[in-house]
């Protein structure tokens, strides 16, 4: 088990936490592993994850249908040494010594799973080089 604390760690921040950010985290932790500590929030969280949303990911082989929207705390963007917002304007406090990425994709909000995912599919591309960027590279 690798030590917590020396690990990259990255929270994705929409407005919802239902779409984007949850998305983009189940990405990180499907394709990273225990190599990247991983969080997601929404500066206001819907109810539950876009159903759309859910069945898009699972067409790409991750279940997030336990998955619930968090709220965003001053706490978890203190824990974090890369946050990424994705539409969520100013709502994201800002602390010295973090990395801001702000990456942007169409709300999937009441959009069907067609709609949703050439945004998965865009969101799969930025994590791939996201982990390429924030991991030590594998020892031989």
């Amino acid at each position: 088990m690798p030590d917590t604390a020396a690990l990259p760690s990255v929270l994705f921040v929409c407005v919802h936490n239902a779409g984007r950010s949850q998305m983009a985290a189940a990405f990180l932790t499907h394709l990273a592993g225990d190599r990247v500590q991983v969080r997601s929030a929404g500066s206001a969280p819907a109810e539950t994850v876009n159903p759309a949303v859910v069945q898009a990911m699972a067409e790409a082989g991750i279940d997030i249908s336990a998955e619930v929207p968090k709220v965003l705390t001053v706490e978890a963007v203190q824990a974090c040494d890369v946050v990424i917002t994705m539409g969520c304007g100013d709502t994201c406090p800002v602390f010295p010594g973090k990395r801001y990425l702000d990456w942007q994709f169409p709300d999937p909000a009441g959009q069907g799973v067609d709609a949703v995912r050439p945004i998965r599919d865009e969101i799969e591309k930025r994590i791939r080089g996201l982990i390429d960027e924030i991991t030590p590279a594998a020892q031989p």
